[in-house]
């Protein structure tokens, strides 16, 4: 969190009332989003409304024992991160506050009001390489130098945004720290490697353009029905237990992002303890490196204070837009938007503004739109392509999606991935129901997928799309009269649609092969099934009784392919011993 000296800070204005996180004062000279410090433990907060001489300003930290006529000091700068080496692998809370830092001034893991600490250490030093020379010209987010911050990432120090640019005069090689000046400008600007920029003010970009490349997760489920774009947008919703969890974990570990901002949003604190835990514990599988080393965490469980959680999701997609500038393509998960949501109205109430549906704020729709608009594929003002992917997590009560983040989440976002509690139950994961969940990027993408994978890979996705939408539909019959009523066609179309949902839907996350799933492999995992599909209805033409393909030898070890690490060859020999079984029943 961005840090105010000590000359900025000036003595403005005093407490007039204290409702939880929302405190009001008067003879407070601030503006709007303006960060101020409350009371005489000086507790972080920021102006969220102006009224005469009645300024109102929601407190990041918990408010009890602070008290009318304490004082109120205003910084004169709004709420902002500190952008520079040394956020990856690191750990925050909602205003970019290092857990870790913390901890340590506190002694304890059990954090007292009022402390602080900046987001980045501004102590240490990084070794700089200038990537320009003088007489160079540069011009914003250019890039001049590079850090080696990970073993995976190489930080990319660029011109601020906000810099006029021009002529390099001075720059060297060497160790700095984020404050030290590393290239000087003939305009008389100083770049340095850390830099600030407001978390409710988008980070510029040159276009934001049509995204034509899938993130691929390596779950058969998103690649082969719901693909999502590099530069989409994704929900998740589901209701407790029913995994968006889990699916959220193994987004951020194989998806094919350069980096990942995991944003845990007023979740339960033993839900978040196991992210903290296990992310650090965990291989990245491309490099063989720690996760971490490309990761950014942001914690603000749900036992911490309800304006901190509000600020989280902004702070997290700030700091992946930094990344964007530099090139990299980024996966930011929000765990979850509901938790925010609730946070937006628990604020509201507190301001007695008019409630909208449900109790949540009239604006809710707005701030959501805000928050996703900022995902996209862009090329940036320096020249580069890159994108930030957002998948957001919605907790609706109940399971209800006919609720209001729900509804207005998906009015925005491209991609759904409904999660089911009765697939969860019968132990079917991931439980996204393929019946309710959508994704208006499939078209798009088809292109890649053909030059990449194959070339009818689109026709044999909607092959699998009608057969499961038929089962569906024969379901509700097999409801009331029984499958064996059913003529023997739609009885071979009940098992075929059975080995989709068995060997290609489902995917065990802690097998070690089966956890990830390249899109070669899922395409031929749903061309075996269609070749037993196409087999076993030729010889249902041909007389065949529908009893005896279901009892082949050979089928149902298409259930085995997921955990094959030589899958082709292992494909290779169950789809001949598939069509030399049928051919022995004619």
């Amino acid at each position: 969190m961005s840090q105010a000296t000590e000359s900025d800070v000036r003595e403005d204005g005093v407490i007039d009332s204290v409702s939880g996180p929302v405190v009001t004062a008067t003879d407070l000279d601030a503006r709007m989003n303006d960060v101020v410090y409350v009371g005489h433990e000086g507790l972080m907060g920021e102006v969220i409304e102006i009224e005469g001489d009645i300024t109102t300003i929601q407190v990041y930290e918990e408010t009890s024992d602070v008290s009318p006529d304490e004082p109120v000091e205003g910084t004169g700068s709004p709420l902002s991160v500190d952008l520079g080496p040394g956020m990856l692998d690191a750990i925050y809370d909602g205003v970019q506050r290092p857990l870790d830092v913390l901890e340590e001034k506190m002694g304890s893991p059990y954090l007292d009001r009022g402390v602080d600490a900046p987001g980045i250490d501004l102590e240490k030093t990084w070794e700089f390489t200038p990537t320009v020379e003088a007489g160079d010209e540069v011009g914003p987010t250019d890039i001049v130098g590079t850090v080696p911050e990970t073993p995976s990432i190489e930080h990319k120090v660029m011109v601020p945004p906000d810099f006029e640019g021009g002529e390099v005069v001075a720059t060297e090689s060497g160790n700095f720290t984020p404050d030290e000046t590393v290239v000087e400008l003939a305009n008389g600007e100083a770049i340095t490697m850390h830099q600030e920029w407001p978390v409710r003010q988008q980070r510029p970009a040159e276009e934001k353009q049509t995204p034509t490349t899938p993130l691929i997760s390596g779950q058969r489920v998103l690649d082969g029905l719901f693909p999502i774009a590099k530069g989409g947008t994704a929900a998740i919703p589901g209701p407790f237990g029913s995994g968006k969890t889990v699916t959220q974990h193994q987004l951020a570990k194989w998806a094919d992002a350069d980096i990942v901002i995991y944003v845990g949003c007023g979740e339960r604190g033993n839900e978040m303890t196991e992210v903290i835990e296990d992310f650090p514990e965990l291989e990245d599988p491309t490099t063989g490196n720690a996760l971490m080393d490309r990761t950014c965490l942001i914690a603000n469980t749900s036992n911490m204070p309800v304006a901190a959680r509000e600020s989280c999701v902004y702070t997290g997609i700030t700091i992946a837009e930094y990344f964007r500038d530099m090139g990299y393509d980024v996966a930011l998960m929000a765990d979850s938007t509901s938790r925010w949501a609730e946070a937006m109205r628990e604020i509201s109430s507190r301001l007695e503004e008019m409630p909208g549906e449900e109790g949540y704020p009239a604006y809710l729709a707005a701030r959501l739109s805000e928050f996703y608009e900022r995902a996209g594929y862009f090329e940036n003002i320096n020249g580069l392509h890159s994108s930030i992917s957002v998948i957001g997590a919605v907790s609706p009560p109940g399971g209800d999606f006919s609720e209001p983040v729900t509804q207005n989440t998906l009015r925005i976002v491209k991609t759904f991935w409904a999660l089911d509690a009765d697939l969860a139950e019968r132990r079917h994961f991931p439980s996204i129901n393929w019946n309710e969940s959508y994704s208006l990027y499939r078209d798009q993408l088809d292109p890649w997928f053909v030059e990449n994978v194959r070339e009818d890979w689109p026709e044999k996705r909607q092959w699998g799309i009608d057969t499961l939408d038929e089962e569906a539909e024969l379901q509700e019959i097999v409801q009331l009269v029984g499958k064996d009523a059913l003529p023997e066609d739609q009885q071979l179309t009940l098992e075929v649609a059975r080995y989709l949902r068995e060997a290609w839907l489902q995917q065990n996350a802690f097998h070690p092969t089966d956890t990830y799933c390249e899109p070669e492999k899922t395409y031929r995992i749903l061309d075996a099934i269609r070749t037993f599909n196409d087999e076993a209805f030729d010889a249902l033409d041909a007389g065949i009784p529908v009893e005896e393909l279901s009892d082949l030898d050979a089928v149902p070890r298409l259930n085995r392919i997921g955990v094959q690490e030589d899958y082709n060859e292992y494909i290779d020999e169950l789809e001949a011993d598939i069509e030399s079984e049928i051919q022995e029943l004619y």
